[in-house]
């Protein structure tokens, strides 16, 4: 250390009377000493470094003081009060070393950090090779878009489940951070799920093609499991559930009890076989047509029925809003669906529907197929094109 000695009586001088020039050049000097023999120093000798350099880079401003901190960014035993010193630097060109590579930083530093220095701050320590949940959790609390990707891209962070429960959030919204998410091993089975159900198409292509065979076969199973559920959720029931809400409608229509007050109790309640199955015995239409109406994309098809059935705008904004359709409406499209139900006519509806169930027996192939599809209910398939205008 004698030549440590020597720096530090020199040190007394550029910091009384040096020029700025003199300062750094003293000042990298004691760096290389210090990079030199980090590995054989003892945290007393280290002690030491850190109140020479502590007192030297109060006097310096700019890229000299960045320079240090990129050398001791990756040192296990650097000066800790220099590193607090410049992990906090408002510059971030000073902070992002330390930040991003000192081992010397506790999670309670980083995360008072999190808590009160800039988004760039917050990106340095995103970058980490290793971050502990506290402060992925700190970090998702304030940070922005680069952030959130820097983490959810970043392996050696961890995330808690309120951590990975914002991640699926913000996924929601955002494709590139969605596929980022979707690839991590670590995300827990239920939000990987939740993350595949709120995903587009587009992003659970993405991911099929960018993971492993494991992996990749453990995606396919849960797409699977959501189609099975979402058709559930949109009225896709076994074909013997509405056979069965079918005899329960035409007995209840024999015995003068099937009315618009059932209906509304089957749409709240959920029962969509029941509702459909109610909604067809009133309007007249074959259940299987009516179940098509249901799954069309466009609201006011299924106004047409419910208009033709007698329904009161209550009634029918219950059977949009009751999920069979797997549709989300918003405010807006209830008063736009309101107004179109208001100016439909009862007859203009019936003609309409007369029009849907020519065509719609055309399309079973026979006579028979039609009169067996109004006689008893099956399973229903999409079909997007029907429309109250194709009444022409």
């Amino acid at each position: 250390m004698d030549g440590g000695k020597s720096l530090i009586a020199q040190l007394e001088d550029a910091i009384q009377s040096g020029s700025t020039d003199k300062r750094v050049d003293t000042m990298r000097r004691i760096t290389d000493l210090f990079v030199g023999t980090a590995d054989r120093l003892s945290e007393q000798q280290v002690e030491l470094f850190d109140d020479v350099l502590g007192r030297l880079i109060s006097k310096i401003e700019g890229t000299a003081i960045a320079e240090l901190s990129a050398r001791l960014g990756p040192i296990g035993n650097a000066p800790l009060d220099v590193v607090q010193k410049l992990a906090r630097h408002d510059d971030i060109a000073v902070a992002q070393p330390i930040l991003t590579h000192s081992p010397r930083l506790g999670d309670k530093d980083l995360i008072e950090i999190a808590h009160s220095k800039t988004q760039a701050h917050l990106l340095a320590i995103s970058g980490r090779s290793q971050i502990g949940t506290t402060v992925t959790d700190a970090l998702l609390q304030r940070g922005d878009y680069d952030v959130f990707h820097k983490l959810a891209e970043n392996n050696g962070a961890n995330f808690s489940d309120l951590g990975f429960t914002t991640l699926v959030k913000h996924s929601e919204s955002d494709p590139q951070l969605a596929e980022k998410v979707g690839v991590r091993l670590d995300i827990p089975p239920r939000l990987f799920q939740d993350l595949l159900a709120r995903a587009t198409e587009t992003v659970r292509a993405r991911l099929l093609s960018s993971t492993g065979p494991e992996h990749r076969h453990r995606v396919t199973r849960i797409l699977a499991a959501i189609s099975d559920r979402t058709h559930h959720e949109a009225g896709y029931q076994s074909e013997q559930d509405y056979e069965q809400a079918h005899k329960r409608a035409l007995l209840m229509l024999s015995k003068g009890k099937l009315n618009e007050t059932v209906l509304l109790d089957d749409a709240k309640a959920g029962r969509c076989a029941d509702m459909i199955a109610a909604l067809a015995l009133l309007c007249g239409a074959p259940t299987r047509m009516v179940g098509n109406l249901l799954q069309s994309e466009h609201a006011e098809a299924l106004l047409t029925p419910c208009k033709a059935g007698g329904l009161a705008w209550p009634t029918a904004r219950a059977v949009l809003a009751s999920g069979a359709a797997g549709r989300t409406m918003s405010e807006q499209d209830f008063e736009t669906a309101r107004n179109d139900y208001v100016k439909l006519s009862p007859d203009s509806a019936k003609r309409v529907l007369r029009f849907w169930q020519v065509r719609h027996a055309a399309s079973q192939g026979s006579s028979h197929d039609a009169s067996r599809d109004a006689s008893h209910a099956g399973g229903f398939r999409t079909d997007k094109n029907l429309k109250v205008s194709a009444a022409g």
